[in-house]
């Protein structure tokens, strides 16, 4: 592998268990282990799979206008948020364009945790600090941070044989609860369409934490997962990913996020290029190939033979066992049913616009 390529705190673990390791958004990750991308995302779908994302970006905001400095910086509105609870959200740009899809958890009145994707986590300080005035500070804490993710309808039963406490409610955290002795932070939250858990804890000691919950896991099932099943369970469950369905050219209303802007908030970076995006800007749907074929990120969209959009995301799906795709197509064929092509190795394969999410646990 490149030399220059950055470890997570378990780097050890994943070469330990024989992963194949790849280079992932300035890291050398694993994108699965010995079982196999099925095998990793089936266990998540039905059982329990745990994650490395150590490689997630941790920035604080803090001070008496953190909360100011929060409305202003991003998309959503955060006032009405209490301690103990995350929300999702955007950073744009003046013209709209997306930074950054982020999470934020509320530690205290005067304390904010950003949880910023990898790639974009120098993008995202660099733009924030010239933007912080008297109040607030900003503190860029990846580096002493790791973070693991336990995902699947028997996260909770595992988690709680080595956690002292757990967040009951979707989109909230505990602070400060013991994980196998490792003082952690514990949010309900996830990137794969199931219910589980996301675990921050010191960077040195993480290592603790995966070894507890893989022990704690062993009569369920419980497997190691890498980026490849990541990503099936995320598109699975369609949930839009950063360098696909949102870059700096994509708007978030544009990118079916509208349920994370606020436009009757006060100013806020990129309101005003919000408010001047047409009404019939492209939309982000869903597609199952019905034809032979499967559609991979960058294929075009056609109707009538015209090419109309583009695909940002795409694969056979292992839980659905059928291929389905995500993209931007205009707003009059968005309409479940459209019957559209998708052009593979430059022949069109028959697909069929249909509803987001295409997997919805029970």
């Amino acid at each position: 592998m490149t030399d220059n390529l950055l470890h997570t705190p378990l780097y050890d673990k994943h070469i330990a268990l024989e992963a194949k390791m790849v280079p992932f958004a300035g890291y050398e990750m694993p994108v699965q282990y010995p079982a196999g991308i099925t095998a990793e995302h089936m266990v998540v779908r039905e059982a329990v799979g745990l994650f490395d994302v150590s490689h997630m970006g941790e920035i604080f905001i803090e001070g008496p206008k953190a909360l100011a400095h929060l409305n202003r910086l991003c998309s959503n509105q955060f006032d009405s948020m209490a301690d103990g609870r995350c929300r999702y959200t955007v950073i744009m740009n003046e013209s709209g364009g997306i930074l950054d899809d982020l999470l934020v958890y509320r530690l205290a009145e005067d304390r904010y945790l950003l949880v910023v994707n990898a790639a974009n986590r120098a993008k995202v300080y660099d733009h924030l600090l010239p933007l912080m005035e008297e109040g607030a500070t900003l503190t860029d804490a990846s580096d002493e941070w790791g973070q693991v993710a336990l995902q699947g309808p028997l996260a909770e039963k595992v988690l709680a044989k080595v956690a002292d406490s757990l967040p009951e409610k979707y989109y909230t955290f505990v602070d400060g609860v013991q994980v196998a002795g490792v003082p952690c932070i514990v949010s309900r939250t996830g990137y794969t369409g199931e219910d589980g858990f996301e675990v921050y804890g010191p960077a040195d000691q993480i290592a603790t934490v995966w070894d507890a919950l893989l022990e704690a896991g062993k009569e369920d099932g419980i497997l190691p997962c890498g980026l490849g099943a990541r990503d099936t369970l995320r598109l699975e469950a369609a949930l839009p990913l950063y360098g696909n369905e949102m870059n700096e050219k994509i708007d978030p209303l544009t990118a079916g996020l509208s349920f994370a802007v606020k436009l009757d908030k006060e100013a806020f970076v990129g309101k005003e290029a919000l408010l001047a995006v047409p009404e019939d800007h492209p939309v982000r749907v869903g597609l199952k190939i019905t034809g032979r074929g499967i559609a991979r990120e960058g294929a075009a969209i056609a109707h009538n033979g015209e090419e109309v959009g583009q695909v940002t995301s795409g694969t056979r799906l292992p839980y659905l066992k059928a291929a389905y795709a995500m993209g931007y197509v205009p707003p009059t064929l968005a309409k479940e049913g459209t019957q559209l092509d998708v052009i593979v190795r430059d022949k069109p394969v028959a697909a069929e616009v249909v509803a987001l999410p295409f997997y919805k646990r029970k």
